[in-house]
């Protein structure tokens, strides 16, 4: 079982910036690819960013040149550096992580969720 622990949501005005950690634990061998999810009220959930192990990078068009996603592989953390934060990035932010256990088992689990409200 992978535990996935996200922190560092929270309300922020249009313009600002927050940065979110994700902390992956359990018996992993390795995780191949970890990536930001997001859902607004009434919308389907979206991929924000993601990173694989060697640190190539995909973006969703809407948050290029705004948000950075990064990873320190020795700590199985991803983080989502978000600046010039807009009212349309407010969402639940998801965590997602990809990879194999000890066991030679495939997972790919996901955070419970941490609410990014952006706001005057």
């Amino acid at each position: 079982q992978v535990q996935l622990v996200e922190s560092g949501g929270g309300l922020v005005q249009p313009g600002g910036s927050l940065r979110l950690s994700c902390a992956a634990s359990g018996s992993i061998f390795s995780i191949y690819a970890m990536g930001w999810y997001r859902q607004a009220p009434g919308k389907q959930r979206e991929s924000v960013a993601t990173i694989t192990r060697g640190g190539s990078t995909n973006y969703a068009e809407s948050v290029k040149g705004r948000f950075t996603i990064s990873r320190d592989n020795a700590k199985n953390t991803v983080y989502l550096q978000m600046n010039s934060l807009k009212p349309e990035d407010t969402a639940v932010y998801y965590c997602n992580a990809g990879g194999t256990y000890y066991s030679g088992t495939d997972f790919n689990s996901w955070g419970q969720g941490t609410q990014v409200t952006v706001s005057s």
